[in-house]
């Protein structure tokens, strides 16, 4: 996929060993190198915080992100910037770990969430209002892979009232996922429901499939704003 040179990636799992996505360092350096092929050089990690799978806390992201870090530097690779945030799932435990102040925003001001692939938060509404009323955006991780809200554009209109965010993955411009969810991309980019957009990725297998995206100019018009939004927000 082109056009992503200065690109910042908000979403990913390349933290080695902490989630399921990188499981080593020698796996962590391989994803990094092969997005610096793509243009991509500067990563917010952010691995699943996710009750009784992933429960992983601000201590286990930083020590894992120093783990990277390191290998970089003795690897001599000097042009990568990478920092941590999480992913958080929107589960019966997210509301402590706000009141706990166990998360891991992305920048100053946002938090990224995600639901499950099969049914909607039942919590989802009182999340994003005590999100909001921590004093963060939520950013609503691949909003078209949901498939229960495929066409109900108007859920995704009230979740953005009420301040929240929508990020795409850059992997559902292609077939990866499936045709339901690549039609559910581009129909939220024509829309202009998405905010920002990044690559979600967890191995090389999706590393592969990134790097053979092709999008028509008439997507690329309508991403090319989401990319700079997401340049302009977090580099």
């Amino acid at each position: 996929m082109d056009y992503l040179e200065n690109f910042v990636d908000i979403h990913n799992h390349i933290l080695p060993g902490i989630d399921d996505g990188a499981k080593t360092v020698e796996d962590s350096l391989t994803l990094v190198k092969g997005m610096g092929e793509l243009g991509i050089k500067r990563f917010v990690a952010t691995p699943h915080i996710m009750h009784n799978y992933y429960p992983n806390t601000p201590e286990t992201i930083n020590i894992a992100l120093t783990e990277l870090q390191d290998a970089l530097l003795e690897n001599h690779i000097t042009d990568v910037a990478i920092s941590a945030a999480a992913e958080h799932m929107i589960d019966d435990n997210f509301e402590n770990l706000l009141e706990e102040d166990g998360i891991m925003p992305l920048g100053k001001d946002y938090l990224l969430v995600e639901m499950s692939f099969l049914q909607a938060s039942i919590n989802l509404n009182s999340a994003i209002e005590k999100t909001t009323h921590s004093g963060y955006f939520p950013i609503l991780a691949h909003p078209e892979r949901y498939l229960y809200y495929r066409n109900k554009h108007e859920i995704f209109r009230s979740l953005k009232k009420k301040g929240t965010k929508l990020q795409l993955n850059l992997l559902s411009l292609g077939e990866y996922y499936g045709a339901e969810t690549h039609n559910n991309a581009k129909e939220l980019l024509e829309d202009k429901l998405i905010d920002f957009a990044a690559s979600d990725l967890h191995h090389t297998g999706h590393l592969k499939e990134l790097k053979k995206v092709q999008i028509t100019e008439k997507t690329l018009d309508m991403l090319f704003p989401v990319l700079e939004n997401t340049i302009a927000q977090f580099y």
